[in-house]
């Protein structure tokens, strides 16, 4: 019992995050004896004590203070592992606690790859930290869908390769993983694994590989994607219902990276949903290369709208259910139909459309139908929809004319959100042979125009909303300036005031706007708030009374 108690005293103390006892050993025993600052101590080697050897936390770093000649660290070490030395068997390298830190680069759905990660470096008996410096394991979960994201994943990784430690793994995967294994490989020696997209299930193998050296680069198919348990980090949540996709845009890499589309089971979906609910969620987010697509690569019928009934019926205690990433032409009527009459189902839409001009949007293997008339069947089906949509700027090709077509629907459709973005040329895509590639500057150029006129028409939508009473779904609280307040003709006192911020079913989360009203309420907690101002993206009110 009391080796068992040391050896956990031990590991507590040199983990990351332990911060009393650690405070203790570090700035008490270690430090002092050493006369320098420890930093990282999270490496785990072997120290020799004589004749006998003990596993031990090791030093990534040891920085030497001014004062007198320091100690050796062997002697620092014997110091305190003394209670060790007569049984050094009893604390073995399997003793001490494996630690990994994620770092998830790149769209929502990489999100929930990651949390999968976790749960299976859990269930491996390793332990999650933040400190990505001390952790045993950094996986950098890449994106690589534009350029932008593959220069934002190269630079991480190399940073993270820049401070390194002796014994720590660091593994490439996600997107850019994939798209470029070998290449990863050979430009950062420091990457000791690759992981592809689609066997983020395989971690743990993964990394039992690396530990040997062999660096291990997974690609390709792999094993199904296990089921692992969700665990809820806040109010709403996530829910991956299908990966890959199989339509093909001429822009998009996604296919070569992800694969072709596939349906998760409907049952797991559901079991899924029902858990996050059990653990608090209030919001459940689903989201795909295409939600709308969901069970048609199985030749169902209906079966997103089947999907959706069933995560209603298991997860009731989820108020809100939100759809992202739908296709144009794959909005079925009855799909319409229940979000018309279902509560829980949000009116909102994130409806990509990418470009306006037919023309345009042929080149890009899209729908070249009239996108008003799909707004217009969307706003008749569903009174009081939110509408959200992307376009790209600068597709190869792309004329003043086409440019200014897109601009006048952005006038006249008057979506509640909009997104725009500069085509990014991907390797590999059809769209980056095509010719009359159009000039970065210009791109830009038409960028900003576009999210000018944008955000003039957001505000004036937001404006609309000036009087309703929207439910507002918590998520955090900031403490403002205290101001003096007089009650009555006595003595001025300091208030500190609260403002809480959160988001309407017009709102959904990391992408479009958020509502801020004074008053302090718990996150998670959805409460009324009369909207008393419009800026060009969020909206301000106050708390209204509830009815009873």
């Amino acid at each position: 019992m009391r080796k068992s108690l040391r050896r956990g005293l031990l590991a507590y103390a040199l983990a990351p995050g332990a911060v009393p006892l650690a405070t203790f050993f570090r700035s008490a025993l270690i430090e002092p004896l050493a006369g320098g600052k420890l930093e990282n101590a999270a490496a785990y080697g072997t120290a020799s004590t004589g004749t006998s050897y003990v596993i031990c936390s090791g030093f990534s770093r040891l920085v030497p203070s001014k004062r007198a000649e320091p100690a050796s660290v062997e002697s620092v070490l014997i110091c305190v592992l003394w209670p060790f030395k007569r049984n050094p068997k009893s604390c073995t390298l399997s003793s001490m606690p494996k630690t990994f830190a994620i770092v998830n680069l790149g769209c929502a759905k990489n999100e929930v790859d990651a949390e999968g990660m976790a749960q299976v470096l859990r269930g491996a008996g390793y332990l999650p930290t933040g400190d990505a410096d001390g952790a045993t394991v950094v996986i950098v979960n890449t994106c690589g869908f534009i350029q932008a994201a593959t220069d934002e994943s190269v630079g991480e990784l190399a940073r993270l390769a820049r401070r390194k430690r002796p014994g720590q793994l660091l593994v490439a995967a996600g997107c850019l993983a994939q798209k470029w294994a070998d290449k990863l490989a050979a430009q950062l020696p420091e990457v000791d694994a690759v992981l592809g997209t689609r066997r983020w299930g395989e971690i743990a193998d993964l990394l039992a590989e690396a530990e040997r050296g062999l660096r291990p680069c997974w690609t390709g198919a792999g094993s199904a994607a296990p089921r692992v348990r969700r665990l809820a980090h806040g109010a709403s949540a996530y829910l991956k219902i299908a990966d890959g996709c199989s339509v093909g845009c001429a822009f998009c890499v996604i296919p070569s990276l992800k694969g072709p589309y596939r349906s998760r089971p409907r049952a797991e979906v559901i079991a899924e949903a029902a858990e996050l609910a059990a653990q608090g969620v209030k919001e459940l987010v689903l989201i795909a290369q295409d939600t709308t697509f969901y069970g048609r690569d199985r030749g169902e019928q209906d079966g997103l709208v089947h999907l959706v009934e069933g995560i209603l019926a298991a997860a009731p205690t989820a108020p809100w259910l939100r759809l992202m990433y739908a296709y144009p032409t794959h909005l079925d009527a009855e799909l319409l139909r229940l979000m018309a009459g279902e509560p829980r189902l949000l009116p909102y839409v994130d409806l990509p459309l990418q470009h306006a001009h037919p023309d345009v949007l042929r080149r890009m293997r899209r729908p070249a139908a009239d996108p008003r008339k799909l707004v217009a069947r969307l706003r008749a089906a569903v009174p009081g929809v939110v509408l959200r949509s992307t376009f790209i700027v600068g597709f190869p090709g792309e004329t003043d004319d086409e440019f200014a077509a897109l601009l006048r629907f952005l006038e006249e459709a008057r979506l509640e959100r909009v997104g725009v973005f500069a085509y990014s040329r991907e390797e590999g895509t059809p769209a980056a042979a095509l010719p009359d590639q159009v000039p970065d500057n210009v791109k830009q150029r038409r960028v900003d125009e576009a999210m000018r006129l944008q955000q003039r028409l957001s505000h004036e939508l937001n404006r609309g909303q000036v009087g309703r009473v929207l439910d507002v779904l918590v998520e955090g609280t900031a403490p403002l300036a205290a101001r003096s307040v007089r009650p009555g003709s006595g003595r001025a006192r300091r208030r500190r005031e609260v403002l809480t911020c959160g988001r309407s079913y017009r709102d959904a989360p990391e992408v479009d706007g958020l509502v801020l009203f004074r008053g302090q309420a718990s996150p998670g907690e959805i409460v009324p708030v009369r909207i008393t101002e419009a800026l060009p993206y969020d909206l301000v009110g106050e708390r209204a009374r509830t009815e009873t």
